[in-house]
């Protein structure tokens, strides 16, 4: 089993997340990266398929989306 690293305790607050750069992850400062998570829109992952599949580690997920609208992530 993979464990994961610990975390920093810090979670940002819901404007952190609102109002977090739009500039490409690698050119933030390491600070920036662990408290503001860059945001995609669902439509940019998917385009016009329903699922696509998503590396992680050497694991591959599936990310769809249903017909009520929600995402499923499933490994």
């Amino acid at each position: 089993m993979k464990t994961r690293p610990p975390h920093s305790g810090h979670f940002p607050k819901k404007d952190e997340l609102l109002n977090a750069p739009s500039q490409p992850l690698s050119q933030l400062p390491h600070q920036t990266k662990t408290t503001c998570p860059r945001t995609v829109e669902s439509r940019d992952l998917l385009g016009d398929q329903v699922m696509v599949q998503i590396r992680h580690l050497g694991e591959i997920y599936r990310l769809q989306s249903t017909r009520l609208g929600k995402l499923i992530l499933t490994k």
